[in-house]
């Protein structure tokens, strides 16, 4: 069903999307990771609106990503059963106890594809982006050895400038473990380690666009 949902969404919304997000990707090495996902996977991404969501519906086409989600959008009936059939994950931010951790466990376990916005929140107009990460991410992929796939969006939607998109190269969270800290500090480093790596990936669409000289 969750499958059926995230295709019919996908199809049906591709004519509207091309229009509205007109969304260009780039890749810091496609030949490492391009949009194509393969086995088990964590998305992880700064969060600017709403609609990164959508963005990396479209990105990402050919398989069904999972995103963990605010409780914020399950208030709504229509909108929570909706959510619930494109197989969002239910984070209470405010609740003790992880069980929208061992959800993504199982998905990822499955050799399935969990999204995760880090920062936990949009960030105010005041603060600059991106937030610290919270840790989930990081605990996920040395729970499962599932890579942890670095994006960057820039989140203009609706704009007259085109959405971009970076996709970075995986990072393998177990082969930053150092054996020398305890768990608490090396999720703590490699979590830090992914925020810097996507703050990074920021200023690759200028770079790529520079004109080259001799």
């Amino acid at each position: 069903m969750i499958r059926f949902w995230n295709n019919f969404t996908k199809i049906t919304a591709w004519p509207a999307q091309k229009l509205v997000f007109r969304t260009r990707v780039y890749y810091e090495d496609k030949e490492v990771q391009s949009r194509r996902i393969r086995g088990a996977a964590i998305l992880v991404s700064n969060h600017t609106s709403v609609f990164d969501y959508a963005v990396y519906l479209f990105v990402f086409f050919t398989r069904t990503l999972r995103f963990q989600m605010a409780e914020v959008l399950f208030k709504k009936k229509i909108l929570c059963a909706y959510l619930r059939c494109m197989g969002g994950i239910y984070l209470d931010r405010f609740a003790r106890g992880g069980g929208y951790l061992d959800e993504s466990e199982r998905i990822l376990r499955r050799g399935g594809v969990v999204g995760i916005f880090p920062e936990g929140r949009l960030p105010l107009p005041n603060e600059t982006p991106p937030l610290a990460f919270k840790p989930g991410a990081v605990i996920l992929a040395l729970r499962t050895g599932a890579p942890i796939i670095p994006l960057y969006t820039n989140g203009a939607y609706f704009t007259k400038k085109r959405a971009a998109v970076v996709i970075g190269k995986p990072i393998c969270a177990d082969r930053l473990y150092d054996e020398t800290l305890s768990e608490k500090e090396n999720v703590r480093r490699i979590t830090e380690t992914v925020r810097q790596r996507i703050v990074d990936l920021e200023k690759l669409p200028d770079e790529k666009q520079k004109p080259k000289t001799e």
